[in-house]
């Protein structure tokens, strides 16, 4: 990316802050909808934007992480370290091969994919609350630590591939598997997320990727800074707001956003920002 303008850089924070409102207001980092402004709005080439999107969500998910710590408390979280395990035996392998995908096929189909992802995950958010009422599943415990671990495999792919925390997909895979509430498992997410995005960093790295992607380190710095701000914000918010309503709300910002993402010509997703 070329040197940032102060206009592009105040435009970096005020971003960060409106997707972290975004995420706070449902309890995720809201790299779902910075990953759409990194390549529509600031023009970075998807597999840079993934890279950053991935740099500013692991900030975001260690302030998360310090800031919910009081509601569910550590030693609450370490009572459920057997969830934290199984799903991360997956996540990291998953995220490991994510990075080994997103760097070796072309720009063209990286985009799509993501595109893909996006819609997916647009939908997770739009039937949020059917899925937490269901009840909840009963497995053995074998079968629950293979099913587990194969849904850490998914939740690793995408958070590598799109630079997201899978807030999305880990919190309704901890209810519906282990039969946790909601606030412990938001808190849990955030526990597995922070491994699985480092295992992601580490990768992109080790391709030598990061370097290509973050040469411009004081709009990530503001873009992370607005992140962790939006986030207070949407967290005070949230008490305001019907959060049902707001799941079905930000699930369909969601999905124009990755339908505006899809009708973007691949020459400009391919192109230096």
């Amino acid at each position: 990316m070329k040197a940032s303008s102060r206009t592009q850089n105040f435009a970096a924070l005020v971003w960060g802050a409106v997707i972290g409102i975004l995420g706070g207001l449902i309890g995720l980092g809201g790299a779902e909808f910075r990953l759409p402004v990194l390549v529509s709005v600031f023009k970075f080439r998807t597999l840079n934007a993934i890279v950053v999107n991935l740099i500013v969500s692991l900030v975001t998910v260690i302030f998360s992480f310090i800031f919910r710590s009081g509601f569910a408390g550590f030693d609450r979280i370490a009572e459920n370290w057997s969830v934290v395990v199984n799903l991360l035996a997956g996540s990291l392998i998953g995220s490991f091969a994510g990075v080994h995908l997103a760097t070796k096929i072309n720009e063209h189909l990286l985009h799509k994919v993501v595109v893909v992802l996006l819609v997916c995950l647009s939908f997770v958010l739009i039937g949020h609350e059917f899925i937490f009422a269901q009840s909840v599943f009963q497995f053995v415990p074998a079968v629950q630590i293979i099913i587990g671990f194969i849904a850490g495999l998914v939740i690793g792919l995408v958070s590598s591939m799109l630079g997201v925390a899978g807030g999305e997909l880990i919190i309704p895979t901890i209810i519906l598997l282990y039969g946790v509430d909601v606030k412990l498992a938001g808190s849990l997410s955030l526990a597995i997320s922070i491994p699985t995005i480092i295992m992601g960093l580490i990768r992109y790295r080790q391709n030598q990727r990061i370097s290509e992607a973050v040469t411009d380190k004081l709009f990530i710095v503001l873009m992370s800074i607005g992140s962790i701000i939006g986030a207070l914000l949407g967290s005070y918010l949230l008490r305001f707001a019907p959060s049902a309503l707001l799941q079905i709300g930000l699930g369909i910002i969601l999905l124009a956003s990755a339908i505006k993402l899809a009708r973007k010509p691949s020459a400009k997703a391919s192109a230096e920002p």
